[in-house]
């Protein structure tokens, strides 16, 4: 019998040692952890506040079916803190403006439609928090406009859509370069000192109909490049209106991390909600952690990552989940939400409200989750994880009855130097360059959509 203890506690004391072991491994493993929300400022007199807000959405003023008065309004009733204009090819300027008209939008007056500004007591009254909502109580306070906003191009039936932002009010209307794909809008919007984000790629991979596109090593270093080749190209939509089409767009924006941050770019993974009409203004959005709510602090954090990325509906997938599809749009149902991101050496803690359950990312894989009850704190300690110190990145994702919330990735710093990015696209093969080519035409648009309709028959 003292034989058998014995022999039992020495398996233990192996058995804790080799746990022991692990965990001392990560510790002394040399890196940071590199956070977006290092400098927001959470409590006290001068804490920052959180900020809703789109960067992508449209009027008649180029295909939605309702002006900008009514979509303005729209947001501005539904809370809505900051909110960017970008309509196809027409550059946006302030709400009591009218921007540039091309000519080809003008089809709006045949179907009835208004096109037509805020007057400037709106404008005004909006931007001060002085207007009245729908119950006839004034707001208090003030939704912020940004101006220069461009979903390029103009009037174009492609798939290879990109956000130009910051730009000239006399820039990029009726630009029609989409023909031309991803790389001309990029770099155009580039020229013209703009920042740009690629609009929900899963449309343009319709990964929808076949999710392994999101994960082509092919398919990745594609988008990867171009977010490598212009600085002003920040990242990507990883949520987008209702996710109709873009499913699987925060899987593809694991594989970007992974693909980019080797070269020392980070990918940001923007949350918009592409309104056509307002009952898709409660989709898919973003909460800014800013000091004041300003055009120039809306431009600061969207380069600093300063930010959370929101959606209502979610569709469910075995890799990274839900297990279950969650759609919480014009419900009235509070999102789960992050209220306070702190790094402590080789920790991340985190608070969060509204949600069921608490999940960590890295490297495109679910490290930690735990169910939890709508709100309170949790610390992911990645010196109790094994091989933690080969991760590039990790990130959180909450999930509850009103939808999911992601926080930006956390970059794993070793402190090596990053690799030399070069481009090969001249070594492209002459097949790729042709499916490439054919897949921002109209024409294969018009074969999509042919296709489209007979599988429905």
């Amino acid at each position: 019998m003292k034989k058998s203890i014995k022999v039992l506690s020495l398996i233990l004391s192996v058995l804790m040692l080799a746990q022991l072991s692990v965990t001392v491994f990560a510790a002394d493993a040399e890196y940071t952890i590199v956070s977006p929300y290092d400098k927001v400022v959470w409590e006290g007199d001068d804490a920052w506040g959180a900020y809703k807000g789109t960067l992508h959405t449209h009027t008649t003023y180029s295909d939605a079916e309702l002006d900008l008065p009514i979509m303005i309004k729209g947001y501005y009733n539904r809370g809505f803190d900051f909110v960017a204009n970008a309509d196809h090819g027409v550059t946006g300027v302030e709400w009591n403006k009218e921007p540039a008209r091309p000519i080809l939008y003008m089809y709006q007056y045949i179907l009835g439609n208004k096109v037509n500004h805020l007057t400037d007591d709106e404008y005004n009254g909006i931007i001060s928090g002085t207007y009245p909502l729908e119950n006839g109580q004034p707001r208090g306070t003030g939704m912020t406009c940004v101006t220069g906003a461009n979903e390029l191009g103009y009037i174009t039936l492609t798939k290879s859509h990109v956000n130009g932002y910051f730009l000239p009010a006399d820039v990029g209307n009726c630009w029609d370069g989409g023909e031309n794909g991803y790389e001309e809008a990029i770099k155009f919007i580039d020229d013209n000192g703009g920042l740009s984000h690629i609009n929900h790629p899963g449309d343009w991979l319709q990964s929808n109909d076949k999710p392994e596109a999101v994960s082509d090593p092919a398919n990745v270093k594609y988008f990867g490049d171009l977010i490598l080749k212009y600085d002003s190209c920040l990242g990507t939509e990883v949520f987008n209106e209702r996710n109709g089409t873009t499913g699987y767009d925060r899987i593809l924006w694991d594989n970007l991390l992974m693909y980019c941050l080797p070269y020392g770019k980070n990918v940001l993974g923007y949350s918009n909600t592409d309104a056509h009409w307002l009952e898709t203004i409660d989709t898919s959005f973003m909460v800014f952690m800013m000091e004041e709510n300003t055009m120039e602090q809306v431009k600061e954090t969207m380069q600093s990552g300063a930010f959370f990325s929101v959606t209502r509906i979610i569709r469910a997938n075995d890799k990274i989940g839900p297990e279950e599809e969650i759609r919480a749009d014009n419900q009235d149902i509070p999102y789960p939400m992050f209220s306070n991101v702190i790094t402590d050496g080789h920790k991340i803690s985190v608070d969060y409200s509204d949600a069921d359950h608490i999940q960590w990312i890295a490297n495109g894989e679910v490290i930690a989750e735990q169910a939890v009850n709508g709100n309170g704190s949790y610390t992911l300690d990645l010196d109790t994880l094994e091989g933690a110190e080969n991760y590039k990145y990790v990130r959180a994702e909450i999930r509850g009855e009103g939808g999911m919330c992601l926080t930006q990735a956390f970059v794993i710093d070793n402190g090596s130097e990053p690799l030399v990015w070069e481009d090969d696209s001249v070594n492209m093969s002459i097949v790729d360059r042709i499916l490439a080519w054919f897949r921002d035409t109209r024409l294969y648009v018009l074969f999509q959509e042919i296709a489209r309709a007979i599988a429905d028959i």
